[in-house]
């Protein structure tokens, strides 16, 4: 049996098949890929474990936040798979995934790029969309051993001397296999039905 691991929130596709006990794991990362190739990419992936569809009893799939067009077509794509309800739907926060990146007994944080100046923070299980000077504010206020980062926050001067001073030793979110977010599994409940977070404020500027 298998676990099917699906994220369309960042960019591109990424999904991932993990063997139940035999600890096989086969991932396929396109960075260019749309929501129309989904269903190519996971006939590939199929293939090489040598495997059919009725052998995934498990989805995950990240809600975001991240790209509005991606988060639908992926939800909808895994409400599809588990439609027949051969298989049980998981819903993830993308931040909360991410996050799974770090050992699971350290205390962590996750900070991805929302857009110029603005970021999403996972911090204390609460997630939230704020400045720069904001995230710095919170992390100094709430020390973590490590942060999970995207390439835009690892490039970030002010936010890398905040990683520094903290003392948080930083994690890039690329390049990390999708089979640690398997410890989700056990926090949140199957629903055949999910709705894709977009965390409406990244598309307006803030009020004040």
């Amino acid at each position: 049996m298998f676990d099917l691991f699906v994220d369309t929130s960042r960019k591109g596709i990424s999904m991932a098949l993990l063997e139940s006990g035999a600890n096989r794991y086969i991932e396929s990362i396109d960075e260019s890929a749309r929501g129309e190739t989904a269903s190519a990419m996971l006939d590939a992936l199929l293939e090489k474990a040598g495997a059919t569809l009725d052998q995934v009893t498990r989805v995950m799939v990240t809600l975001g936040p991240g790209s509005f067009s991606g988060l639908r077509t992926g939800v909808a794509f895994c409400e599809g798979l588990s439609f027949s309800g051969k298989r049980k739907l998981y819903g993830v926060s993308t931040l909360a995934a991410l996050a799974c990146f770090a050992d699971a007994s350290e205390s962590a944080a996750v900070v991805i790029r929302a857009r110029k100046d603005y970021w999403y923070l996972r911090l204390d299980e609460k997630e939230s969309f704020i400045e720069t000077a904001q995230v710095i504010e919170a992390l100094k206020a709430h020390p973590v051993k490590a942060v999970v980062v995207d390439e835009a926050a690892l490039a970030d001067e002010s936010l890398q001397a905040a990683f520094n001073s903290t003392g948080a030793r930083t994690i890039l979110d690329k390049g990390q296999p999708l089979s640690k977010w398997s410890r989700l599994f056990n926090t949140v409940s199957p629903s055949l039905m999910l709705e894709a977070n977009y965390i409406l404020p990244s598309y307006f500027e803030k009020l004040h």
